[in-house]
């Protein structure tokens, strides 16, 4: 069984951990609508993804 060879200071291992962190997200303004929406997903408020249309959009009634 591996076994390490010196303790890991803290300082050490939170350089390792450095990479760690949540980054940071990405918007990308619709075309057509001008709503932000995250890139390659469905635009929900139109239901639209790579100019077809894939959801239905519910109207409020």
């Amino acid at each position: 069984m591996a076994v390490p060879r010196k303790k890991m200071s803290k300082s050490r291992i939170g350089m390792r951990r450095s990479g760690h962190q949540l980054g940071t997200v990405t918007w990308v303004e619709d075309k057509k609508s001008g709503e932000l929406r995250r890139p390659h997903h469905i635009d929900l408020k139109s239901g639209v993804y790579k100019g077809r249309q894939v959801l239905t959009v519910k109207t409020d009634a």
